[in-house]
């Protein structure tokens, strides 16, 4: 199984000092360090993952937040990285697939065919009101959403493999295309994405090497969002495999390890209680909470049901990070 860490950017984790310091920076114009609190922060936990053995760092776009642009921090993360895969999410809508797959193809050639992206739908209008020149289309429901991002997939994979060739599609065309810069990542870089939907969930089947697995929010839901986990990656398999295809199976959550069970649930109702973290809220649902042992077992179910992927994020970050390096890897044999 794969081990992956959420790049922890301020929109993506809990609020901790370091963060609120490098949000009030970015913030306020003129104000900062020489090397911005926020990426150094982001660096030293990615830095350290890798060095644990972590596979891939996720790094999330959120365009109307104090961060950093994500396909910035990914190209700085890539020369900064020996081995740790770097994966940038993207919105079809605000990018185009030709520039994305320029852009994809300099990063995984920066860092030695380290590359992935995280194709990512999008739901959030008012950025694409902001960024993608009212873009949004479809609401979210949208057949069009849909469709655009399985061209969006289409063609960015094309400008990737193919010489000379055209799409003609309702959202992106090209025309005698060809990219000369070429990835180092063969065939291509890889596509994850995620999607709850029946069209997006088609979309990944045929076109994606890996699909997040989606489950319900609480601590409370664990027992029940794996067994609905383990019949759905039987059901994308059977999508994929329809396409004589096989793909990966991830899931994103927060982890909370340590033998202070009490204290640690306490803390998870805290935040289910709390409506300004709903991300980490979602996140708790996976049940990546308790003692090491705990963590290891259902980190095991998780592998035996076909999870490949695990994207991790921890509170505090570094912290958290270090506890689980260092109580449960060893229990997983990594």
């Amino acid at each position: 199984m794969q081990l992956g860490i959420w790049t922890p950017l301020p929109h993506t984790i809990r609020p901790e000092p370091e963060i609120d310091r490098a949000v009030a920076d970015l913030s306020t114009p003129g104000q900062g360090l020489a090397t911005d609190r926020s990426y150094a922060f982001a660096r030293d936990v990615v830095l350290l993952a890798e060095a644990m053995g972590f596979d891939i760092t996720l790094v999330a776009e959120r365009l109307v937040a104090p961060d950093l642009e994500a396909w910035v921090v990914s190209s700085a993360l890539a020369v900064e990285t020996s081995r740790i895969r770097i994966m940038c999410a993207v919105h079809p809508g605000i990018f185009n697939p030709q520039l994305t797959a320029k852009m994809g193809a300099s990063i995984d050639r920066l860092s030695g065919g380290r590359f992935l992206v995280n194709v990512v739908p999008g739901r959030r209008s008012h950025e694409f009101a902001l960024y993608g020149n009212n873009s949004w289309i479809g609401g979210d429901d949208g057949e069009d959403r849909y469709a655009r991002v399985d061209e969006f997939i289409r063609l960015m994979k094309a400008m990737w493999t193919e010489e000379n060739f055209s799409f003609d599609g309702k959202f992106y065309r090209a025309e005698s295309a060809t990219m000369i810069t070429k990835p180092m990542c063969l065939p291509h870089p890889p596509v994850y994405a995620a999607s709850g939907d029946d069209r997006g969930k088609a979309i990944i089947a045929r076109e994606c090497d890996l699909w997040f697995a989606n489950y319900e929010p609480g601590i409370d839901a664990y027992e029940s969002n794996a067994v609905q986990m383990a019949a759905d990656i039987k059901e994308m398999q059977a999508r994929a495999a329809a396409h004589g295809r096989t793909i990966g199976f991830g899931v994103s959550t927060h982890v909370a390890c340590g033998e202070d069970i009490d204290a640690l649930v306490a803390d998870a109702r805290a935040l289910e209680n709390d409506p300004q973290h709903n991300v980490a809220i979602k996140a708790l649902g996976a049940g990546l909470i308790g003692s090491p042992q705990t963590i290891a077992d259902r980190i095991r179910r998780y592998e035996d049901m076909g999870l490949t992927c695990l994207m991790l994020q921890f509170h505090p970050m570094k912290d958290g990070l270090k506890i689980f390096g260092d109580k449960v890897l060893p229990l997983i044999g990594r």
